[in-house]
């Protein structure tokens, strides 16, 4: 999600919801120009701000909550976002999953996002049980891997998923790790060789070419709103 500082992060996370993060950046590189802060986004008018994010799904319901939060951040947080799970989901809109992705991606600190993703590898891979709520599987992903990993752990989740364990049409014995990974199906042993010597679907090589381009993106995004492009750099 194209961002610049932790409020155009909040806002884009809020966004994304049932939405793609490609609809999602289309939408905030327009609204971003016109709000790029509390201020500006908590003085626009309803109707001009749901022309904008329409396209997004939930867009009514987004609109609202967006510009109550932006007035609350400025009511009670000096128009801050503030760096806590108590008072991030405070705000309008703002649930679990949003406050764990700003906790780690905004501010650096330990985090583990569940959303919709991660939580159904978790359960394929039998690192959590099935019917488990997100707060369960969140804890029980913490429990399993170092804090240092957390927020790394995550994007690694979700792109592996993308690439190797759609949720839809996949092949287990083609899948690195479902391939051994239980949960509650028997499949014959794989030898590791056989493992490594695995490819990638057809359309994943396409994928990884769009994840280098939407960097380069990242990039000119934060450069075209005047922001240090130092921190990504390091990464």
């Amino acid at each position: 999600l194209n961002h610049f500082d932790a409020f155009s992060l909040l806002v884009a996370v809020v966004l994304s919801a049932q939405t793609t993060d490609g609809k999602v950046n289309e939408v905030t590189d327009i609204l971003f120009e016109k709000c790029p802060d509390p201020k500006s986004l908590s003085e626009m008018e309803y109707n001009d701000l749901l022309a904008i994010v329409r396209s997004v799904g939930l867009a009514p319901t987004k609109s609202k909550n967006l510009i109550k939060m932006s007035q609350m951040l400025l009511d009670e947080f000096g128009g801050k976002v503030p760096n806590t799970f108590e008072e991030l989901e405070r705000l309008p809109g703002v649930g679990h999953k949003t406050a764990s992705v700003v906790m780690s991606q905004a501010f650096g600190l330990e985090s583990f996002a569940v959303d919709t993703h991660i939580h159904r590898l978790a359960v394929r891979w039998g690192l959590a049980k099935e019917g488990s709520d997100v707060k369960k599987v969140e804890a029980m992903l913490r429990a399993l891997f170092p804090k240092s990993s957390w927020g790394k752990l995550h994007l690694q989740m979700i792109y592996f998923g993308r690439e190797w364990c759609q949720a839809k049409r996949h092949e287990r014995k083609s899948c690195p790790i479902c391939c051994w990974a239980s949960y509650g199906k028997k499949i014959a042993p794989i030898r590791l060789s056989e493992i490594n010597g695995m490819t990638a679907l057809p359309k994943a090589s396409k994928r990884i070419i769009l994840y280098t381009e939407r960097i380069e993106d990242m990039r000119a995004f934060k450069a075209k709103f005047g922001r240090s492009l130092a921190a990504m750099d390091e990464d």
